[in-house]
């Protein structure tokens, strides 16, 4: 991450990382896990939902008994 930045970029980081109060390898650790953590969120997201489950039992006979008389 370092090396592919400019010296503007690591300046203005390393005068956020002073703000928080964090050296500025700690900050751009903290940065890289904060950004895998929401591509992971995104892909979880991104996963289809289960298929639902067919009724249980009680729900089967609660259906049968709704049903009319023939």
């Amino acid at each position: 991450m370092t090396k592919d930045m400019t010296e503007g970029q690591r300046a203005y980081e390393a005068k956020r990382a002073a703000k928080a109060g964090m050296s500025l390898d700690k900050w751009l650790a903290a940065k890289e896990k904060e950004r895998a953590q929401e591509a992971k969120a995104r892909e979880e997201a991104a996963k289809p939902a289960p298929p639902p489950k067919p009724p249980g039992f009680f729900a089967r006979l609660l259906e049968k008994a709704q049903k009319p008389l023939k």
